[in-house]
């Protein structure tokens, strides 16, 4: 027999398929944005020593520049000293032409001899414009000189070097006047970078003779200066730059940790060589520094992110199992793990989808236990448990694998019988084999009682009944009933001969609605019964109470829940699982539950004022638009203060989160009505209807109270619950209490409020003593929960 959906493990899979894809995800992305972050530090320091590598270019370059401009200046100045006071003198000595030369000669090697004592150049020319050397020279000199001679043309001939002349008046002037004129005169200079025997050099030139006013222009004499920048000019250079380890290359030959600056000529921009040095880079220092934390630093993060991974894929693991736990437990009844009236819904619909165009054969079945109430009655809700659980047990060892068995609730279950080929003889065999397990003794309690059942079924075959799902389901209730009719112990397969008045629902329908109407007219005041009017006698309604014990103080009593009763005159005391559905689906429920409210009201007034009690209403009585209104009608009828009246409802009536219902219950909280919720934990419970419905009390099911002692889950559930009920404000009430155990451990775990058949079975009226006298319910605290299901 298929226990859960067919689906679910395939939804699981794709469901864990999805999960690893987005843990796959986040990985990628942790491990992009460590990259990143390496990266990006990487990144700034490369561009931090780009910055500086450029900066630090741009300075040498810029003091190449500076000293090039400075040779120009320094010999610009040396000329125009020269011109103003030695020239002059030089000129006025007069002489011959032979003794003029020496006289040159002499004055171009004293001129030479200054320029590099005085100046520190490393070499000094003085020569004529057609670059001859008019000074006197060593044969090295000489020699040298003549390898440069035709690299200093081009300056010599560049106009730049022309001299400027004055402009003065018409007279001729006197010979004080010239010199002074001829001081005044601005000399020009001229500095070129450039390459001398395989060197980088700064070469300068300038004019140091020229005409007086009105002589015949002399032969014009230059001074050639010239220093080289790869010697003590570059280690200058080096130290006033921070230039590390800087040296001159004809080749870039830099090494891995150097840096090659290219020299170009200043006249014709063609390479001279390069200045190679280990550059300042503060982005590599910092980097180098930073990177062991960093590396150290990412190290630990993709570990800790790592682990992250793990624990969260982990998480989600347990999460997707929660979430198929969850789905299991949405799907199966919690007592007995089997199918639950949602999921063999689920099955039934599948199978008439299935069958609809074929020739396949089906059949449902309805299974209710006899003499269940009596069990229950007479040793508790442990023993009623129990007792469901091993029927259901006994019947699931006789089906076959393919069947389903669901519980519907109580005692009552549902069989899907799939391809039934010779139904003829598979239905007996199947039936009369779990009438026959279900006839047998059951050991309740640890074998201290037995009880004898049996059992009851009504089947219908599909497609032979139809393939409609409610009208099979109620064909299977009316084969039901005919079993139970039959004497109990019987099986029945439907047939349209059971329609003839023979409905289960529809007698009891019509019985309800006589009774009902008896009962209302007999419980207005001042309402006399026609004789002549007299309706059928089914019995009579009528409300027990069950009392409700505070967890602390002794454990006495707090209050009452209402429980309604059929007497019937033929089968006896009926519960509410007995004829409530039928009321629903009547259309009876609103006047049922309103009978109830009404004779509770009425009976609470006489209990002590501190004192609740509380009434079950129905999903279709909180939708009624008015309802409010009927229940202060009632409380104003009875005299019954609101705040003594607490109004019990099942989730099942906020599962559709109607704001009709909202509204109702917001109008009977203004009054000061409590509010509880029944049954918490078995159905669709959410959270969100604490909050949003206010809700004063939870009820713990007794499905849980009754694990404890055997399964650690009940424990678990219920402390969950109170602890959330606590930290909420909520009142918490435990249901089927029924062993002293139970009643310890539950006050120990905070539960306020305690009911069950260890303190009190539900009784009439005139039965609740513990209410007659008001001193005995002094420091009470009401808890009223209502039934009409």
């Amino acid at each position: 027999m298929q226990i859960v959906v067919p689906s679910s493990s395939n939804t699981f899979q794709q469901s864990w398929i999805a999960s690893g894809r987005i843990l796959f995800l986040i990985a990628v992305s942790g491990l992009g944005a460590i990259g990143l972050v390496v990266l990006s530090a990487l990144w700034a320091g490369t561009e931090s020593d780009a910055a500086a590598l450029d900066r630090q270019r741009q300075l040498v370059n810029a003091r190449l520049r500076e000293q090039v401009d400075q040779v120009a200046h320094v010999i610009g100045q040396f000329g125009n000293g020269y011109l103003t006071r030695v020239h002059p003198a030089a000129r006025s000595t007069g002489g011959s032409s032979s003794l003029e030369e020496v006289l040159t000669a002499a004055a171009g090697s004293a001129i030479s001899q200054t320029a590099m004592s005085a100046f520190g150049y490393d070499q000094a020319f003085v020569v004529d414009e057609k670059a001859q050397l008019l000074m006197l020279a060593d044969a090295q000199t000489e020699k040298r000189y003549r390898w440069m001679k035709p690299l200093f043309l081009p300056l010599l001939q560049d106009a730049r070097l022309g001299v400027r002349q004055g402009t003065f008046s018409e007279r001729t002037p006197s010979s004080m006047e010239s010199r002074l004129a001829s001081a005044a005169r601005s000399n020009r200079a001229l500095a070129n970078l450039m390459r001398l025997e395989g060197r980088p050099t700064i070469v300068g030139v300038v004019a140091i003779n020229e005409a007086d006013q009105g002589q015949q222009p002399p032969t014009r004499q230059f001074l050639i200066v010239v220093r080289f920048i790869d010697g003590a000019a570059l280690d200058e250079l080096s130290r006033q730059q921070g230039l590390n380890g800087a040296r001159f290359a004809r080749t870039a030959d830099a090494d891995e940790n150097e840096v090659a600056f290219q020299i170009d000529a200043t006249a014709n921009g063609e390479p001279i060589g390069f200045i190679v040095w280990r550059p300042d880079l503060p982005g590599s220092r910092v980097i180098g520094r930073l990177m062991p934390a960093l590396s150290i630093a990412a190290l630990v993060i993709a570990i800790l992110f790592s682990v992250l991974l793990v624990r969260l894929r982990s998480s989600l693991g347990e999460l997707k199992k929660s979430e198929l736990h969850a789905r299991q437990l949405a799907l199966h009844d919690v007592l007995t793990d089997l199918p639950n009236r949602a999921l063999f819904a689920i099955r039934f619909d599948e199978c008439l989808a299935e069958t609809k165009n074929s020739a396949e054969r089906s059949a449902v079945a309805l299974l209710d236990l006899d003499r269940f109430k009596a069990v229950n009655d007479t040793f508790g809700h442990a023993a009623g448990d129990e007792l469901i659980r091993m029927a259901a047990e006994r019947i699931r060892s006789i089906l076959r694998p393919g069947d389903t068995l669901a519980r519907l609730g109580g005692d009552e279950f549902a069989l899907l019988l799939r391809d039934i080929k010779d139904h003829d003889h598979v239905l007996p065999t199947i039936c009369e084999a779990i009438v026959a397990e279900l006839g047998k003794p059951f050991p309740l309690l640890r074998g201290e009682a037995v009880a004898r059942v049996g059992g009851s079924i009504g089947i219908t075959v599909v497609p032979d009944a139809g393939r409609n799902a409610d009208d099979i389901m109620r064909y299977a209730d009316v084969a039901l009933y005919e079993a139970k009719m039959g004497g109990r112990g019987q099986w029945r397969v439907y047939s349209p001969s059971m329609d003839g008045g023979r409905n289960a629902r529809d007698i009891l329908k019509n019985e309800l609605r006589e009774v009902l109407a008896k009962s209302m007219a007999s419980s207005d005041d001042g309402l006399r019964s026609d004789p002549a009017a007299i309706r059928p006698d089914f019995g009579s309604l009528e409300v027990y109470y069950q009392t409700v014990h505070r967890a602390e103080g002794g454990y006495t009593e707090s209050g009452a829940e209402a429980l309604v009763r059929w007497r019937h005159s033929q089968r006896g005391l009926l519960a509410p699982a007995s004829f409530i559905p039928v009321a629903e689906e009547g259309g009876l429920i609103d006047a049922l539950g309103f009978w109830v409210l009404r004779e509770a009201c009425r009976a609470a007034c006489k209990w002590p004022e501190d004192t609740f009690v509380a009434v079950n209403v129905s999903p279709a009585q909180l939708r009624r638009p008015n309802f409010a209104e009927e229940v202060f009608a009632v409380l104003q009828e009875s005299g019954l203060p609101p705040s003594r009246l607490e109004l019990e409802l099942t989730e099942s009536s906020l599962i559709e989160d109607n704001s009709d219902v909202y509204s109702v219950l917001k109008s009977l909280r203004s009054r000061g009505i409590q509010i509880s919720l029944d049954d918490f934990g078995t159905g669709f419970s959410c959270l969100s209807h604490l909050m949003r419905f206010d809700i004063d009390r939870i009820k713990i099911d007794r499905s849980f109270v009754s694990l404890l002692g055997t399964k650690a889950n009940g424990a678990a559930i219920i402390g969950a619950i109170v602890t959330l009920s606590r930290n909420l404000g909520i009142s918490t009430t435990a249901e089927g209490v029924e062993t002293e155990y139970q009643r310890d451990f539950l006050a120990a775990l905070g539960c306020t409020d305690l009911q069950g058949y260890f303190f009190s079975k539900p009784v009439p009226l005139r039965e609740l003593d513990c209410f007659q006298q008001p001193e005995s319910a002094t420091g009470l605290l009401a808890v009223a929960r209502g039934a009409v299901a």
